[in-house]
């Protein structure tokens, strides 16, 4: 009202709950407290019940006024995100059809192809032929759902991160344990191949003398770049197909047995000890399709992802026809009396052509040796990761702070002193972490020479290494993702989890007690 004081700031007027409430401010027009159009006087104008029924006005802060008005039912309501996270879309790769192609074959064909023809031995001629067909099949489904998980997110890269994705950070640490886990047994069966064959070719020395020798040799390749010991991959695959090269020439060669493809060595149909000996083939015949930790990186780089299925599909099916082959040729050339690396036959049989076989046996001495740093890598890296000790990754020059230098005529900078005490501070840290690093690289190559110098047998360690580490990575670890992402479980995938889980039990518990 003219005349009048206004009231003080943060103050309003109130009648009782019907009355609306207004803002006072000297003579200027009143307005709404919801921020509407000014409210005029005829508006304001009290009817004359209204003036019999007039209480007392009251007083009262800002925020009560607020509190008072606001029906005590309603709650405040949230503002949702308009941001949502979306997966990006995977850029193409730099690898053609044929060049993924032959990568995968190259992983697919490792070790495991020795002691294929033992697994027919332990398996017999129809345990042997259902086992490799149908883990070629298992396998390669599992490896295009890995594939289908990690094309569907351009962030997922590789194998941990689809655990991850899958079951949250928590996984890291147990799938880095199969990982470490997996690569060491590797590890051990490079260093138990590298002393029998050498020992076959030289056996003026022990096996286990050869051992000792080897860790001479895989102790300064641990230090040596990724990109030199990569060349060492083409000898690993040359030695592959010569090894197959050489099996048939002497089979079809040689006439009588043992050791021929036309008159077969005693064989059977059905092993008599089934219940102790098919677990072991297990092991045997899925090591050989263990390569499952590398194909989701392999198929990421293909330039078009949309034939990863077709493209995995003749991987499988030529890897499983290449195991299929040398286990019934060997089985049928050697029979019973086959040794767990079939290359070991190759010099102990009489009637074939020597040259021929030890250059095979001198390409199987030197492809372990090349592939240790190679599969043991990974490994060494996830332990230096686990410790803090992983080698930092340089600045890039574009990146480092720009230095100030000091004013020749006036005090020292002390920004330039704290960079150098900081420079100084990172490399004995450094120096301290190639230590740790050189210690720790050192220890896992000694851990697995005495590891072969213990478990000697190849056959054990092959193994283990298919019934543990191969169907928990290859077959359970997918289907069990797969479900995960697409929050569907089907009969199919679940009644494989089922028998791979009976499989791996079965053939780990045979193998750990018959070492």
């Amino acid at each position: 009202m003219p005349g009048s004081s206004a009231p003080p700031p943060q103050v309003r007027q109130v009648d009782d709950e019907r009355t609306p409430l207004i803002r006072i401010s000297g003579a200027s027009s009143p307005t709404r407290y919801d921020g509407s159009a000014p409210v005029t006087p005829s508006t304001l104008a009290p009817s004359p019940a209204h003036h019999l029924q007039q209480q007392p006005k009251v007083v009262i802060p800002h925020q009560a006024v607020a509190q008072h008005h606001q029906p005590p039912h309603r709650q405040p309501r949230r503002r949702r995100s308009s941001v949502k996270v979306k997966p990006t879309r995977l850029p193409p790769g730099r690898s053609t059809y044929g060049q993924t192609l032959f990568n995968s074959i190259a992983i697919l064909l490792g070790i495991g192809m020795l002691s294929c023809p033992l697994a027919f031995a332990c398996a017999g001629w129809i345990g042997g032929t259902l086992l490799v067909i149908f883990y070629g099949f298992l396998t390669c489904y599992t490896a295009k759902a890995l594939a289908k998980i990690i094309l569907s997110d351009a962030r997922l890269r590789t194998y941990a991160d689809i655990g991850q994705a899958a079951f949250g950070p928590r996984s890291n640490m147990f799938t880095s344990f199969l990982f470490c886990l997996e690569l060491f047994a590797v590890s051990v069966i490079l260093v138990v191949l590298f002393s029998d064959s050498l020992h076959e070719v030289l056996p003026s020395y022990s096996s286990n003398t050869y051992k000792y020798f080897g860790l001479l040799v895989i102790i300064p390749t641990s230090f040596m770049p990724l990109r030199v010991l990569s060349f060492a991959s083409i000898l690993g695959v040359l030695s592959t197909f010569m090894l197959i090269f050489v099996l048939l020439e002497d089979g079809t060669t040689k006439m009588t047995t043992p050791g021929s493809l036309w008159e077969s060595a005693p064989t059977e149909w059905w092993p008599k000890g089934a219940m102790t000996s098919v677990p072991i083939s297990f092991g045997l015949f899925m090591a050989g399709f263990s390569g499952h930790a590398v194909i989701p990186s392999i198929v990421r780089d293909m330039q078009d992802h949309t034939h990863y299925e077709s493209m995995l599909n003749w991987a499988f099916f030529v890897a499983t026809c290449i195991y299929g082959l040398i286990g019934a040729a060997g089985y049928r050339m050697f029979g019973h009396g086959v040794s767990p690396e079939v290359s070991q036959n190759l010099l102990r049989t009489p009637g074939f052509s020597k040259f021929l076989n030890k250059v095979a046996l001198w390409m199987l001495v030197m492809s372990p040796l090349s592939k240790f740093s190679l599969s043991a890598r990974p490994m060494m890296v996830t332990i230096e990761i686990l410790l803090g000790i992983e080698e930092s990754s340089p600045v890039p020059s574009h990146n480092k702070p720009r230095q100030l230098h000091a004013d020749p005529h006036g005090p020292a900078n002390p920004h330039n002193a704290y960079m150098s005490t900081n420079r100084a501070s990172r490399a004995q840290i450094e120096r301290r972490k190639a230590v740790l690093r050189f210690i720790e690289r050192s220890g896992v190559a000694a851990a697995s020479v005495l590891t072969a110098i213990y478990i000697p047998d190849f056959t054990t360690s092959m193994a283990f290494l298919g019934a543990f580490s191969a169907f928990a990575l290859c077959v359970i670890g997918p289907l069990a993702a797969k479900m995960s992402i697409d929050r569907r479980v089907t009969w199919y995938d679940s009644l494989m989890i089922v028998v791979a889980t009976v499989m791996a039990t079965w053939a780990t518990y045979i193998a750990i007690t018959t070492a």
